[in-house]
């Protein structure tokens, strides 16, 4: 028999390990079991950093490629995809020790290996036994399956192979109009794929602000990505000269082939609850494999679940707050993560971001607002930066003038939405933003211009 623990948490992502710091850091004996031969989950090994890495890259190569001249720079510039990939891992295998470096600063104890839960005390990790007060289930999910599509993680890949393709394919299918579909198409049609998005609904970008997924889908087929909108995806098969995509309308029939060198499947995540043991202990989860909580907690005394593995937007900083949350709650705190405001980012050229309630949810709920927008085009700073592209739109309460959301298209809109962010955190009105001074130039100043706008004052629109 091993230790006992305070916590074991199963799951080493953004979710498990942040929960393992910071019980760390309230004193607490604990356990992080992680599967995966690295920690930081799929965002960090596969997912988020390295597609954010090779997003960086190839903006930078496009931005050389087609920007520099009309600043005067001049010089021909070309990529070398080995050295583009080894950066990738360079900066992935830096982060993950890092992580193991925080685990020893706070006392935190990792093992590699597959965790099963016993019973409400009992977790066993490769089969041997650890006994503990409290779990935390914090495994993730996993990439969703196209029926009749195998992915091979060669021809048809999911987003782990489309981050390591030793070759640009001359002719990408992504199917799938999401963040992950659209962010890696991103990055090979940058590098020179022909790239077609299949998309089942008639939109991409699914729970996005409707004006921004317009925008977006403009500005997207200007920089030459094909779209097929309200068309489902029947089959994938090998040809001589490659990979056939055969799709049909939506609604059934109206069939089409499409042919590719690569297919990357992008429909969705699913969640890893499976040989977890749950179902021996009568561990409610939902149809779809999802944990159920409520306030974290399991049907079961002292076993929570954080991140993927239960509903909600699948966003490594969700996952991160909420196992922050229950290590707080465990030790009797009031550990708390407010839904309402979790900021989503596309990080495409340019940077789609949005918080809080779209137009027509706020529509929906029958609740009164107003709304301000200032375009990139009148800022300043993004006017000496050539990257004029997008909008700031804030939406508030007609009567209270709180802020109840914001939709961000253009440069650096993943950290413009932090502003927006920390204002709904602490319920400030679109008028408290209008009136805090921003530094001049700077893009920030389109937040705060679009606020003025709110009150019906923009400065510089």
């Amino acid at each position: 028999m091993s230790d006992n623990y305070d916590v074991i948490v199963i799951g080493g992502g953004p979710g498990g390990y942040n929960c393992a710091i910071r019980c760390g850091q309230l004193g607490l004996k604990v356990l992080c079991v992680e599967s995966r031969g690295t920690l930081g989950g799929t965002c960090l090994n596969v997912g988020c950093i390295p597609s954010k890495a090779l997003l960086h890259s190839t903006e930078m190569l496009e931005t050389a490629q087609n920007n520099f001249m009309d600043m005067g720079l001049v010089g021909d510039i070309s990529f070398d995809l080995k050295k583009m990939m080894s950066a990738k891992e360079k900066t992935v295998n830096g982060l993950t020790s890092g992580i193991e470096f925080l685990f020893k600063k706070n006392n935190v104890k990792h093992k590699n290996g597959t965790g099963k839960i016993i019973d409400a005390c009992t977790v066993e990790i490769d089969g041997e036994p650890h006994i503990t007060k409290n779990i935390v289930i914090a495994t993730g999910s996993s990439v969703a399956q196209l029926p009749n599509v195998e992915i091979d993680e060669k021809n048809i890949v999911s987003s782990t192979g489309a981050l390591n393709l030793d070759k640009v394919p001359n002719k990408l299918v992504v199917i799938g109009g999401g963040v992950i579909g659209l962010e890696l198409g991103s990055v090979w049609r940058r590098l020179g794929s022909e790239v077609t998005v299949i998309e089942y609904l008639d939109h991409i970008m699914p729970g996005m602000d409707s004006e921004i997924q317009k925008q977006s889908l403009r500005i997207f087929k200007k920089q030459k990505m094909k779209f097929e909108l309200s068309r489902k995806v029947v089959s994938v098969n090998k040809i001589n000269n490659g990979l056939e995509v055969q799709t049909e309308a939506s609604s059934g029939g109206n069939s089409k082939s499409i042919n590719a060198d690569v297919v990357l499947v992008c429909i969705g995540r699913k969640p890893n609850t499976d040989n977890l043991g749950l179902d021996a202990i009568n561990l409610e989860k939902d149809e779809r494999g999802y944990v159920i909580t409520d306030d974290f907690k399991t049907n079961i005394p002292n076993i929570y679940a954080v991140g993927d593995c239960t509903k909600g937007p699948m966003l490594a900083h969700k996952a991160e707050d909420e196992g922050v949350a229950v290590a707080e709650i465990i030790v009797g705190k009031a550990g708390h993560v407010n839904y309402d405001v979790i900021p989503g980012v596309v990080y495409t050229s340019p940077e789609i971001a949005s918080v809080g309630k779209t137009e027509q949810e706020l529509t929906n709920a029958n609740i009164p607002f107003k709304r301000g927008k200032f375009s990139f085009a009148a800022n300043s700073r993004a006017r000496a930066n050539h990257q004029t592209t997008g909008f700031v739109k804030i939406l508030a309460h007609a009567e209270t003038d709180q802020i109840l959301g914001a939709h961000i298209i253009g440069s650096h809109a993943g950290d413009l939405i932090a502003e927006v962010a920390l204002a709904m955190e602490f319920k400030a009105s679109s008028e408290d933003v209008a009136r805090t001074c921003h530094a001049h130039p700077t893009i920030t100043e389109a937040v705060r211009q679009a606020a003025m706008d709110v009150e019906g004052w923009a400065m510089q629109s």
